[in-house]
């Protein structure tokens, strides 16, 4: 039987595609092996790794192995939500990660505006560089510098109190102090390292458009307004839905250095409970499963909220 000519067409189609797509390959193959090592990476690192998430669901044994340790279905999970210490840890990571958006996320975009105000170069770049040094220092280094300023022995903090006439503040071991003091020290560790982004994404922003804002009368404070802000807008919507994936994620080094007797009622969180109830002593399923738990939720936020900036007309992440 004679083909018809919609099957015919798409033959052809077909048969040009084929023979298109390997001069494509070779043309872009450079491209293709830039990308190959990003790739490579994430499959390694992230996609591999993914499947020992299955041991939540187990009574892991390490002396049995992977596939033949007991399967215990949501065991793990019911005793992480009947623990008593579930809400106080679920409340202490949600106040550390709300502190984290409500006052470390806008930095670097406030940072980022005041930079794009210099118009000396020499300037700018040296104020860079300046802030860009804490993110290279490791947490011990940033606790340490900590301990040096608020210690009740010789801290300078507590120096200048005293001789303003105030008192000694044991800012430590202290309840009230312990947030502030770890989303202080995020700020001021990796604040000039995020505005790495924006100032990438300011750059892209055409000048014409300031000359002409600037012809129609307007200010520098209305041309941030209407002109430097809508076009890093979509770039600030991406970086908080990705930021909101890792919410319950306050760092484990940080909270763990900054840790003691004192504070742990308002500073324990998932990834040092994870630490010290799960990895010291063994538990690595129960430890899974704080961890399926913390992306879970993670996901969940991420897809709300790639939902939301769609509705209001944003691209999102996918």
């Amino acid at each position: 039987m004679q083909k018809s000519l919609k099957v015919q067409i798409t033959e052809r189609s077909a048969l040009r595609s084929s023979s298109i797509l390997p001069g494509r390959l070779l043309r872009n193959r450079w491209l293709y092996f830039m990308v190959f090592p990003g790739l490579l990476y994430f499959l390694i690192f992230k996609y591999w790794p993914m499947y020992g998430i299955f041991i939540s669901f187990k009574n892991y044994q390490p002396f049995l192995g992977f596939w033949d340790s007991p399967f215990v279905g949501l065991k793990h999970f019911d005793r992480l939500f009947n623990d008593s210490n579930f809400l106080i840890l679920f409340r202490n990571t949600l106040i550390l990660a709300a502190y984290n958006i409500l006052f470390f996320f806008p930095l670097p975009i406030v940072i980022a505006l005041m930079l794009n105000e210099l118009r000396r170069e020499i300037i700018k770049r040296f104020i860079q560089t300046l802030i860009y040094i804490p993110h290279f220092m490791s947490w011990v280094v940033v606790v340490g510098i900590a301990y040096m300023f608020f210690t009740t022995e010789g801290g300078i903090a507590n120096e200048l109190l005293v001789q303003m006439g105030g008192e000694k503040i044991n800012f430590l071991i202290s309840n009230d102090w312990f947030r502030t003091m770890i989303t202080a020290e995020v700020v001021w560790k990796e604040t000039g390292w995020g505005t790495i982004i924006f100032l990438a994404a300011l750059s892209g922003v055409d000048p014409q458009l300031y000359e002409a804002a600037r012809m129609d009368g307007a200010n520098r404070f209305r041309q941030m307004w209407h002109i430097t802000l809508p076009a890093i807008r979509s770039t600030i919507i991406i970086l908080l839905i990705l930021r909101l994936g890792h919410f319950l994620d306050n760092g484990f080094e940080q909270i763990f250095l900054m840790l003691n007797a004192m504070n742990r009622d308002v500073g324990e969180v998932f990834d040092t409970y994870v630490y010290s109830v799960g990895i010291s002593q063994g538990q690595y399923s129960f430890s899974t499963a704080v961890g399926l738990f913390k992306s879970v939720v993670g996901l969940i936020l991420v897809v709300i909220a790639n939902y939301s900036a769609k509705k209001f007309g944003e691209e999102g992440i996918y």
